[in-house]
């Protein structure tokens, strides 16, 4: 595996080795002492799967301390621009996002620590994302950031993004008051 560091500390990308050839294509999804190596560190508890079209645009989430959550996200089919925001409030990059696209045949990855807000957007129908989680989901302890919000500077590259309803109310960095 081949791991990519950011100027937001904490936040990698991941490159798995692929074997390929006229069968098709192996990879090591994950291995926790390849992670640990890294410096991506967690007990993985849970994993998930969404499944949405072209212009679905999902987050900006987060979950609030003591359920906070660090996650492994990929794409096992399709293509998606994932987005993560610091919300860490001492961090110097507070506020501050990195976007890489996750696709289904380069096979990356990116992790997703803990005191980030995270969101995607499909960039084909029929995208399939993957989640790996480090706690459990606990409805109680959901946050999150308005997705559109000016002020974080997303370029999401989406006309007539789909959100949901409860995505669509969620906080203004101006109006957040982080629990990180």
């Amino acid at each position: 595996m081949e791991f990519k560091y950011f100027d937001i500390q904490g936040v990698v990308e991941i490159f798995p080795r692929v074997f390929g050839d006229a069968r098709g294509a192996f990879f090591e999804s994950f291995s926790a002492q390849k992670m640990q190596d890294a410096g991506i560190h967690g007990q993985w508890v849970q994993d998930n799967q969404s499944r949405s079209d072209r212009g679905v645009v999902r987050g900006l989430h987060f979950q609030k301390p003591p359920f906070t959550q660090a996650k492994l996200v990929r794409v096992a089919q399709g293509r998606a621009l994932d987005v993560v925001v610091d919300i860490r409030r001492n961090s110097p990059t507070y506020g501050q996002h990195v976007m890489v696209e996750l696709d289904s045949e380069r096979f990356n990855m990116l992790y997703v620590p803990e005191g980030f807000a995270h969101g995607f957007t499909a960039l084909e129908d029929n995208t399939l994302f993957l989640y790996k989680c480090t706690n459990y989901y606990a409805p109680q302890a959901e946050g999150g950031l308005l997705w559109n919000d000016p002020a974080l500077g997303i370029n999401w590259g989406v006309q007539n993004a789909t959100v949901s309803a409860k995505d669509q109310v969620l906080p203004t960095l101006a109006n957040f008051d982080s629990p990180f």
